[in-house]
């Protein structure tokens, strides 16, 4: 994914209150005074810091007590800026959480849990099951609301399965190996598939892995399986990395070996490759592209595993309150406000991310065209499970590091397929025992 998730800090807090109830903290808007609200962004590029500031302006205007400063560091050090603010205790009221950063933020006791709250909010209902179940920690506790998820599905190109003598896309991993193949011509300098071997290489190799181990996936902790070992452990693991990695082998440009996001969308938008697993900010990029028509190109669903199920690893972040803020109340009604129909559906599209709420989904927007290969998704629960991976842990940047690293070893022919899954076995054993 291109949005890279950054190492989380492990700084402490000293000392942590008892929880509050929302209800009886905040501002002292009852008695006329205004409120004023710090809130910090942690993604933040120009466009999305525009958007976001008429949304604060459309929350003003229904708060008239409340003003709302939007903070936007550099994405590169954002989130250490969050955690120092953090850490200080003071100077932040609502802030971007993410699921790689939740497990940090929430153990040091910097957030507020407001699970008591929203589920009786008005809007609650008004959210899908996967927004639902995402706010919601194993404890019951919501540390942040999201406002919406990455999630992976299938890019390919039309023309390059036209001329290959296939009328449909795959639908499954072993299917795109075998179109990706056949398309396959290094003399023409095509090739099939843009493999991932960079940045966050191991995304794209679990996805495959919980697709062959689905029927006994534990989805509230898809790196197990029901038994409780790993899924690295299980015979299925070994079949999805071998047909994994023959994508390289047989279907990729051999430079692909390095490729993280940008090189991936080129190579699919220039045409050197026919299938590209990404996120749905890529219907975006590619519709402003001068180097594919839209013709040439369109989404289907995530690949499936033997049992015919998909497994779509949701990455999401969203909008939390910082338990020492003194305007709880007002913060809530802000990270309501964002979750609310009208602007989570605007922030959802313009940032390109499956939305949080029902009606959004039921729109002609994300029923039709690229992104009906989502809607299908979601409509499909059975066949297209969502599920939730440990990113709130705090080795998961070691992990990241250790899995890309040893994927690159696969690649050079230094480290073999078994001895890969073994490592990563013993690897999240020994975590889980810890």
């Amino acid at each position: 994914m291109r949005k890279e998730w950054l190492l989380r800090g492990i700084a402490a807090l000293g000392s942590v209150g008892l929880l509050i109830p929302l209800a009886a903290c905040g501002s002292s808007s009852a008695s006329g005074d205004k409120v004023e609200l710090t809130m910090m962004e942690s993604l933040t590029t120009p466009v999305r810091t525009v958007l976001l500031k008429k949304l604060i302006k459309q929350f003003e205007a229904k708060n008239p007590d409340i003003t709302v400063d939007l903070v936007s560091p550099p994405t590169d050090s954002a989130d250490q800026t969050i955690r120092q603010t953090l850490q200080s205790g003071e100077g932040i009221d609502v802030l971007e959480v993410r699921d790689t950063t939740v497990g940090g933020f929430s153990t040091n006791g910097w957030l507020t849990d407001m699970s008591s709250s929203l589920e009786k909010w008005d809007g609650w209902g008004n959210l899908t099951t996967n927004a639902q179940n995402s706010a919601k920690n194993s404890a019951g506790k919501i540390w942040y609301l999201p406002y919406g998820f990455y999630g992976l599905s299938l890019y390919y190109r039309t023309d390059l399965i036209k001329q290959a003598g296939f009328s449909n896309p795959p639908t499954t991993w072993s299917e795109l190996l075998h179109q990706a193949s056949a398309i396959q011509d290094t003399s023409a300098k095509r090739y099939g598939y843009a493999f991932r071997g960079g940045s966050n290489a191991d995304s794209n190799v679990v996805a495959a892995i919980e697709a062959y181990v689905a029927k006994d996936l534990d989805t509230t902790n898809a790196f197990k399986l029901k038994s409780g070992k790993t899924i690295f452990s299980s015979s299925e693991a070994q079949k999805a990395v071998d047909t994994y990695f023959k994508l390289y082998k047989q279907a990729s440009p051999p430079s692909s070996s390095s490729w993280g996001y940008p090189e991936m969308v080129q190579g699919f938008s220039n045409g050197s490759t026919a299938f590209l697993l990404q996120d749905p900010e890529v219907i975006a990029t590619l519709a402003k592209s001068t180097s594919i028509k839209e013709s040439q190109w369109d989404t289907a669903p995530l690949l499936k595993g033997p049992s015919g199920i998909a497994v779509q690893p949701v990455a999401t972040a969203g909008w939390g309150i910082a338990k020492s803020s003194q305007h709880q109340a007002a913060a809530l009604k802000l990270v309501e406000f964002l979750g609310s129909d009208s602007p989570a559906t605007t922030f959802a599209k313009q940032n390109n991310l499956v939305p949080i709420v029902k009606s959004a989904l039921t729109s002609d927007y994300y029923k039709t065209g690229k992104w009906k290969a989502y809607a299908t998704m979601q409509g499909d629960p059975e066949h297209y499970l969502n599920v939730t991976q440990p990113r709130e842990v705090s080795w998961w940047n070691d992990w990241v590091q250790k899995s890309d690293s040893q994927i690159q070893e696969v690649l050079l022919g230094k480290l073999t397929t078994k001895e890969l899954l073994s490592s990563w076995d013993q690897y999240w054993t020994q975590k889980w025992k810890a």
